[in-house]
């Protein structure tokens, strides 16, 4: 029983902990979410696959000492250009060089909206449905989601861990 408490114990911990770093994240990305009239879309344009190149990314799915030893992996990016000659340009992570060369290969053209940060003097792609006021309520609703969780849980854990000392104070149980 003993070890299943301190296993209990640890495990909430480590989510506080957890809830406190997604917390801190979710707002130091809403502080960073430019404002919708930032942006000035420039419309939808057609981009093809041109190349499939090896680029050097974060090792996220090791741990331990796996990712200490290892900390970059391989990714296979898709590079893609519009048609249009203007010179906009996209990529995407391919899972293999194999299917990204798929990709190159078919020459399937793909449709993206381009929003350009004037202040910056850079662009963005998205979905060609999106505007710049979905796309940024998009990213705002995605991190106060994850803030409102994380919250949700460091209050959750507060409040067991008063149940908890109330009881140990009360009664003497849970020692």
């Amino acid at each position: 029983m003993a070890k299943l408490k301190s296993i209990v114990f640890v495990a909430g911990v480590m989510l506080l902990i957890l809830a406190a770093a997604v917390g801190y994240l979710s707002i130091k990305y809403l502080v960073a979410i430019l404002p919708a009239d930032s942006y000035e879309d420039k419309g939808v344009y057609t981009f093809s696959p041109y190349q499939v190149l090896p680029v050097q990314v974060q090792n996220t799915g090791a741990s331990g000492r796996d990712r200490r030893m290892n900390p970059t992996k391989t990714a296979y990016m898709v590079y893609y250009r519009d048609t249009s000659g203007s010179g906009y340009q996209w990529s995407q992570q391919a899972l293999t060089r194999e299917l990204g060369q798929e990709i190159v290969d078919a020459g399937a053209a793909v449709e993206r909206r381009v929003l350009s940060v004037p202040a910056d003097r850079s662009y963005i792609t998205v979905e060609p449905g999106q505007t710049a006021e979905s796309y940024t309520a998009g990213l705002r609703q995605k991190y106060i989601t994850a803030l409102v969780l994380a919250g949700a849980y460091v209050i959750l854990y507060g409040m067991v861990w008063c149940v908890v000392v109330w009881l140990r104070k009360r009664k003497g149980i849970m020692t």
